[in-house]
């Protein structure tokens, strides 16, 4: 697996929680020629690429955000490809299509209830899937990466708490949570719970295989 930074890992962590992959927006704090350069590096990399956004009159909100425009006016986006998805655990089936900028389908980021009160269990379940999904956008997991490594942390009678998981994959823990509401949630249709524990903290589980 490719050796990423955090930024990296945040970009394509969100990225892998759209439909369309696109990797916009960036960070917040990632801004001018800093953003300039990890952009650079990722698609010197081949984890991003550049694709013409498109652009709906009527329904601008609807629009893909824009990275760069170019010279004779068209507007470029940035979207994770296959092998950055690869890099964060997620592999694609080759009889995928990806899903073209402009999807409709938003990224709305999944509360993790680190908020809930003690005691209380939160079951997350994920969302239904459209018509046509599980061809489009059907993911196989890959022995050996840092997902699977969750996965099985997950499935463990125990479950694991955020903390565990970072020290297990060295990931940070927005990427944990990123990953949990993402990757296995919305692509891979797992349901995850969680339910806070005295003396551990908020455990996050997944039913055995």
């Amino acid at each position: 697996m490719a050796q990423l930074s955090d930024t990296q890992l945040i970009i394509l962590s969100a990225a892998a929680q759209r439909d369309d992959r696109i990797a916009l927006p960036l960070p917040a704090n990632l801004k001018g020629g800093a953003a300039t350069k990890v952009v650079s590096t990722m698609i010197a990399k081949g984890l991003i690429e550049e694709v013409e956004a498109r652009r709906i009159a009527l329904q601008p909100h609807l629009s893909d955000p824009i990275w760069r425009e170019t010279g004779d006016g068209l507007g470029m986006t940035l979207v994770a490809t296959d092998a950055g998805l690869a890099a964060i655990g997620i592999v694609l089936d080759e009889t995928r299509e990806p899903d073209a900028p402009g999807s409709a389908t938003g990224a709305d980021t999944d509360a993790t209830a680190d908020e809930a009160g003690h005691g209380t269990t939160v079951t997350e379940v994920a969302p239904t899937a459209p018509a046509g999904a599980t061809s489009r956008a059907q993911r196989t997991l890959r022995e050996g990466t840092k997902q699977a490594t969750l996965i099985a942390m997950l499935r463990a009678e125990d479950g694991a708490t955020i903390a565990e998981i970072v020290a297990a994959t060295e990931w940070q823990p927005h990427t944990v949570r990123g990953a949990m509401a993402g990757a296995l949630k919305k692509k891979l249709g797992l349901v995850v719970t969680s339910e806070k524990i005295e003396g551990r903290g908020r455990v996050y589980r997944l039913p055995a295989a």
